[in-house]
């Protein structure tokens, strides 16, 4: 990354949001996630490691049913934070149908997610 990281991650979030507009959502994550990320839903126990957040991804994605809605609501640039609120609407295997608000809390370095955080009561 150059000198100002802001720019950046804001050319960054930009290529995530299209490939999330084209149901990418695994090459997100090897793109952009580092090898020792940490990951925590709320306030569940986090999960360390790219290959543990890996099968932890697959396992939701796999059960998601229908995927019916990712509306980015708004997002907010650090030097090395990027805050973003997402309206999610979905049906899963086994939760059933939700929709929810979700906040992501992300904390980058040398170009990879190394923390992420979700904030949601559904």
């Amino acid at each position: 990354m150059t000198t100002n990281l802001k720019t950046d991650l804001q050319a960054v979030f930009a290529d995530i949001q299209n490939l999330l507009s084209q149901g990418k959502a695994m090459d997100i994550f090897e793109k952009y996630y580092a090898d020792n990320v940490v990951m925590q839903e709320n306030n569940a126990p986090a999960t360390v490691g790219k290959e543990a957040n890996r099968a932890r991804e697959l396992d939701f994605f796999n059960n998601v049913v229908e995927f019916r809605k990712a509306e980015l609501k708004g997002v907010a640039f650090g030097d090395d934070l990027i805050i973003s609120e997402w309206d999610l609407d979905y049906t899963h295997k086994e939760w059933g149908s939700l929709t929810y608000t979700q906040v992501a809390v992300q904390r980058w370095q040398d170009g990879k997610v190394v923390h992420e955080r979700f904030y949601y009561n559904n």
